[in-house]
């Protein structure tokens, strides 16, 4: 398990905390980076609410300065199956923007992140997204991220005042199995996280959703046991 004693904390950071995997080796990489690590963590309706209490585990797993969970419910916008009455699907990740997109998202959260920042006086943000072994989503591209820096500025008190935020998405360019292997590497128990969109009644992850598939892909790949308990 990453130690947060054994980093030079010299810059505080925020970091969007969903609870799943990838957000948990992001938050693992920053304080490996020397950063005072702040989590925020959003419920905003989502159907697999198990996520936010994994949030809760992995930032007192490591350590994290400090987590803060805040309510937006995304539910009275609908539009996705994460949100809305809509079935998840359950037949493979294809080549459309998959009906598990929640509108903006990343550029809601990444507001709420910033207003974080801002407030805890940080300058650096996190987030978890990744462009290789994803499902398709907009808001998870490069082009998209690397824009943000600038909107920061211009919107903030603090960028209007010289300020510079950065935005750091560490897992940009990994696969999934990459990522699998930065978890074990960094001693994280891939369990503490969740993933699936459609968790059964049990509390087991669905196994068929495009995140399980997404995520059993890659650490079979990386050829590690990912000690997720999974249906299917």
């Amino acid at each position: 398990m990453t130690n947060p004693e054994t980093a030079i904390q010299s810059r505080k950071a925020v970091v969007l905390l969903s609870g799943g995997l990838d957000s948990m080796v992001t938050a693992a990489r920053a304080l490996e980076d020397g950063f005072e690590v702040h989590a925020l963590t959003v419920n905003y309706g989502q159907r697999h609410r198990i996520e936010l209490d994994r949030a809760k585990r992995i930032a007192r797993a490591l350590g994290l300065a400090s987590q803060v969970e805040i309510a937006l419910d995304l539910r009275a916008f609908g539009g996705s199956a994460l949100t809305d009455a809509i079935e998840v699907p359950k037949n493979g990740v294809g080549e459309e923007i998959p009906v598990t997109y929640v509108p903006a998202r990343n550029l809601i959260f990444l507001a709420l992140t910033t207003a974080c920042a801002e407030a805890a006086g940080a300058n650096d943000i996190f987030i978890g997204v990744n462009a290789l072994d994803y499902s398709g989503y907009p808001d998870c591209r490069p082009e998209f991220i690397a824009s943000f820096a600038e909107t920061a500025r211009l919107g903030t008190k603090a960028g209007v005042e010289g300020a510079r935020f950065t935005v750091h998405a560490p897992l940009q360019d990994m696969s999934k199995a990459d990522i699998a292997r930065e978890c074990e590497r960094m001693g994280l128990d891939p369990a503490l996280s969740w993933s699936c969109y459609d968790p059964s009644s049990d509390g087991k992850a669905c196994g068929e959703c495009d995140s399980c598939r997404l995520r059993k892909k890659g650490f079979d790949e990386a050829g590690i046991t990912d000690s997720t308990s999974y249906t299917k």
